[in-house]
């Protein structure tokens, strides 16, 4: 027969063993924060939008947590098929953020070309049309605001109906290598006006380099009215 005293030291002994593991935290509060974080979120997108939040696996996350803080992944997709990141404030967090998929659908307006369109062509309020779809499903940078297009030049030629992306799109050159140029100088309470030759071709906003009829090589930035201003 085992001695009282060493069976309760055993029994002492083997406790830990058998430790009840750490509740985990409440599912429906994690989807509560979760989807409280996405109502914010979608109100800033174009459109109509809405979202669904896939399976939240709890474990990972104490029931000791006094709440839960909501983060989108830096470079996650805006829209779409994505994940969001909740911690868990007090109690050391648990074990870490937990990563939950989510799907954000937007359906919005989006540009179209509305006639057929060549590439270097540059591009007018006619030759645009709008059409509505869901975004996640349309190609990266997709246009939806025709000021964002009109006036910019095609890189490629395109079918009716197609969809404008931003990198389908450039300014339109505005200083032409050898022309003559009006170079503006402008600093702090005055501007100067000179004439100068252009070395390159520049579109809109970028840099300008114009020969100056004394011969000097000035650098400046290209405008919409083909001048090149420099700043002092």
């Amino acid at each position: 027969m085992v001695p009282k005293l060493l069976r309760v030291a055993l029994v002492a002994t083997l406790l830990p063993c058998f430790a009840l593991p750490a509740l985990a935290a409440d599912s429906s509060l994690v989807r509560k924060s979760i989807e409280t974080y996405l109502a914010q979120q979608i109100k800033g997108l174009p459109g109509k939008a809405s979202f669904s939040v896939g399976n939240i696996d709890a474990s990972r996350l104490s029931d000791a947590c006094t709440g839960f803080d909501t983060t989108m992944a830096a470079g996650a997709r805006p829209w779409g098929s994505t994940y969001v990141l909740v911690s868990c404030r007090g109690d050391n967090g648990g074990n870490g953020a937990l990563r939950v998929p989510v799907k954000i659908q937007v359906v919005a307006d989006f540009l179209v070309s509305a006639r057929p369109l060549t590439a270097g062509q540059a591009i007018t309020e006619a030759d645009l049309g709008h059409q509505s779809g869901e975004l996640s499903v349309m190609p990266t940078g997709i246009l939806m605001d025709k000021e964002q297009a009109i006036g910019r030049v095609l890189s490629n030629s395109l079918p009716v109906g197609r969809p404008l992306r931003g990198d389908m799109l450039r300014q339109p050159v505005v200083v032409q290598q050898g022309q003559s140029v009006r170079v503006v100088t402008v600093g702090s309470g005055f501007q100067v006006s000179s004439e100068g030759r252009a070395l390159a071709n520049a579109s809109i906003g970028q840099v300008a380099q114009v020969r100056l009829n004394s011969g000097q090589v000035l650098s400046g930035v290209a405008r919409a009215d083909g001048s090149v201003e420099i700043k002092q």
